[in-house]
């Protein structure tokens, strides 16, 4: 064999050397236009996922804000109620301490008021008695 031959020859070293180098290289090239494509792919994917993640923030955010209206809704409905249930209450109380009074012969609000101008009229009158007599002697 010559040396032409052996350059031809698909089995020879140096054939065989230049096909591995060949096939290095391809997968050389493969493995840069795969990294290429997935740096590529890589920001495409990422900009999804942030619209995607805006999309759902602006969901959640909505019925996260009903949710809260509702709550504070029903929050005031109970504050209302018991604030009825409290005022109910305390009438409730001043009506059978005035009638606990009552019964023990205790006077009202009104009747003290009653009582006290009363006196006051009659400390006038004993005042202007009192002065017509030192005025009289």
């Amino acid at each position: 064999m010559t040396m032409t031959d052996q350059d031809n020859n698909p089995n020879s070293p140096k054939q065989v050397s230049k096909k591995i180098k060949d096939s290095a290289r391809q997968i050389w090239l493969a493995g840069l236009g795969a990294y290429n494509k997935a740096e590529e792919d890589a920001g495409k994917v990422f900009e999804k996922l942030v619209q995607e993640g805006e999309e759902l923030e602006k969901r959640t955010r909505g019925v996260f804000e009903k949710q809260l209206k509702a709550v504070e809704d029903r929050v005031e409905e109970v504050k209302d109620k018991a604030n009825t249930t409290w005022d109910k209450l305390e009438q409730v109380f001043d009506q059978r301490v005035s009638r606990a009074l009552h019964r023990l012969g205790m006077p009202t609000y009104k009747e003290f008021e009653a009582l006290r101008r009363e006196i006051e009229e009659l400390k006038a009158k004993i005042d202007e008695l009192e002065n017509a007599k030192k005025g009289g002697k």
